[in-house]
């Protein structure tokens, strides 16, 4: 999704999968990323906000990559390219 922002938006549209999504990368990677559902966007529109920052390392980064890459998996989403 194309985004003028820091912010990185990571598509799911599904409400329960993004918070249990959510929960798990901070329950067992220990990554903080936010769920945003509705009313904050429109339903079927649900997703993580990722914020990076400067303090953020490419390890940070690869370990968040490798953590979405098998929860993607575990959840059943499907993989689109924006």
């Amino acid at each position: 999704m194309p985004n003028p922002s820091h912010i990185v938006p990571v598509m799911v549209g599904d409400a329960a999968k993004c918070k249990w999504i959510s929960d798990l990368l901070i329950d067992n990677c220990g990554v903080y990323v936010q769920p945003i559902n509705y009313p904050t966007v429109p339903k079927k529109t649900e997703r993580l906000r990722i914020t990076p920052t400067p303090l953020h390392s490419d390890a940070d980064i690869e370990h968040l990559v490798d953590a979405l890459h098998s929860l993607w998996s575990r959840c059943a989403l499907a993989r689109q390219v924006a």
